[in-house]
């Protein structure tokens, strides 16, 4: 069923639903660069103000991975994002990029999908190439990194080259649309779990079930209610999971898992090198509450992987792997063989 440009944005000014079938149209042609900038922005700016439905967000996420330049691994068994929509606004390290090392020295094979710093002073990428990771790779490459170290980072410009026909126009709005919350759901492998870290309580509930949707096996999406788009130590964490097939909702707090709760100040960072030195102190075994929101991440990831039976053993096997040293080594391997691999 396709709808007009002008249809779909009248039904945002009268906070109706655009249906899944006249969505995925529509989606085609914002991400086919057939509507003219301002048509975009008004209908990307018109669903904001209606709030998008879940039925339209996952209607969009199909488009956008029907576009995506695909990463092939063969066995998803233990495959596993861990990706935060951004805009918390928290400016912490890189809790997610470093939860991943640990997460895959404990058995998980993580697909990280991420991009550069919006919102905060240091994404994914950026601190990637701080740590001297090669983030320009084939779609083979990375599919190598993950069945070898266990790890592949796949840059979010170079596997949705179709965002090219919207990145002007969201770059002028400045303001928040459907493509933030997209990213997290696009994951270019096809991970079947994952952790999902939001920047608002309404998202935890929206994304899970746009997840259930779109068949993923095993998801926890997350809330800090101090604002974190991570598992929190500052405050307790609304948690949406999925899992066979059954959505459920609750809360955790720090001291479930034997943490003390504490604010996120002391994991604030200004620049992709604070991170990188953070994130390798946590690699290296320095304790206190980067290491702890590391660790309890990474347990969430290694849950979400079906490689721990809860997020509670989880943070055990994460803080195994790192005194083990085998943390830190998944980081050098990386760095190895991306740069093996880019020559």
């Amino acid at each position: 069923m396709s709808i007009t440009p002008q249809e779909a944005l009248q039904r945002t000014i009268e906070h109706r639903e655009i249906f899944h079938d006249e969505m995925l149209h529509l989606m085609r042609m914002v991400m086919s660069g057939e509507l003219s900038p301002v048509m975009t922005a008004a209908i990307i700016t018109g669903l904001r103000v209606k709030k998008e439905t879940i039925g339209e967000i996952t209607a969009a996420a199909q488009v956008m991975r029907e576009f995506s330049t695909k990463v092939h691994v063969p066995d998803s068994t233990h495959l596993v994002d861990i990706v935060g929509t951004g805009g918390d606004g928290a400016n912490t390290f890189n809790i997610s990029t470093c939860s991943m090392f640990v997460a895959a020295a404990a058995g998980a094979k993580v697909s990280k999908h991420g991009g550069r710093g919006v919102s905060s002073k240091s994404g994914s990428a950026d601190v990637m190439e701080a740590l001297g990771i090669h983030i320009n790779l084939t779609p083979e490459a990375i599919a190598q990194c993950i069945a070898e170290v266990g790890i592949g980072f796949m840059f979010a410009p170079n596997h949705h080259p179709a965002m090219k026909n919207v990145a002007p126009v969201r770059r002028e709005l400045g303001v928040r649309t459907i493509f933030n919350i997209l990213g997290p759901l696009t994951n270019p492998a096809g991970a079947p779990n994952i952790l999902m870290g939001v920047f608002h309580p309404d998202l935890v509930g929206i994304q899970v079930r746009a997840l259930q949707r779109l068949g993923a096996e095993h998801a926890l999406v997350v809330y800090g209610r101090d604002g974190m788009d991570e598992v929190s130590l500052g405050a307790a964490t609304l948690v949406g999971e999925l899992k066979n097939g059954q959505i459920t909702e609750y809360e955790i707090h720090p001291e479930d898992f034997g943490l003390s709760m504490s604010s996120n100040r002391a994991l604030k960072v200004d620049t992709p090198e604070q991170s990188r030195e953070m994130l390798i102190g946590v690699l290296k075994g320095e304790p206190g509450a980067a290491q702890d929101i590391v660790c309890l991440n990474a347990g969430a990831a290694l849950y979400a992987a079906n490689v721990a039976s809860s997020i509670a053993d989880g943070l055990q096997k994460a803080r195994a792997a790192i005194a083990s040293g085998a943390a830190l080594a998944r980081l050098e391997q990386l760095v190895t063989r991306t740069h093996a691999l880019a020559a």
